[in-house]
C-alpha cells in the first residue's frame, strides 16, 4: 500500500517519518496542493536503485561497443585479459 502524505508532514514529523522509511524501506510520497511533489526513500533503497542504474548503462555500452566493433572473443580470451589487468 502506498504510504502518501501532505508535505506539511515531512516538517512536522520528520523524526518518525524517518524512522518509517528507514525501516519499511518502502518509499513515501509527498504532496502540495493534492498533485504529488516529492518521493522520499531511504539511503539503503536509493544505493540499490543507483547501483542498478550504472548496471543497466554499462550495459547498454557494451551492447553499443559489440554493434560497432566487429572483434568476438572467447570467454577465456575475456578472462585472461582480465586476470591480466588485476595481478599486472
Amino acid at each position: 500500500m502506498l504510504d502518501i502524505r501532505p508535505i506539511s508532514d515531512l516538517r512536522n514529523n520528520f523524526t518518525e517519518i524517518e524512522k518509517r522509511v528507514n525501516k519499511s524501506d518502502k518509499p513515501i510520497i509527498f504532496t502540495r496542493n493534492g498533485r504529488g511533489s516529492m518521493v522520499l526513500i531511504s539511503l539503503d533503497r536509493y544505493s540499490k536503485m543507483a547501483h542498478l542504474d550504472y548496471i543497466e548503462q554499462s550495459l547498454d555500452k557494451a551492447d553499443s561497443f559489440a554493434k560497432t566493433n566487429p572483434e568476438t572473443m572467447t570467454h577465456e580470451d575475456v578472462f585472461t585479459k582480465i586476470r591480466t589487468k588485476i595481478n599486472g
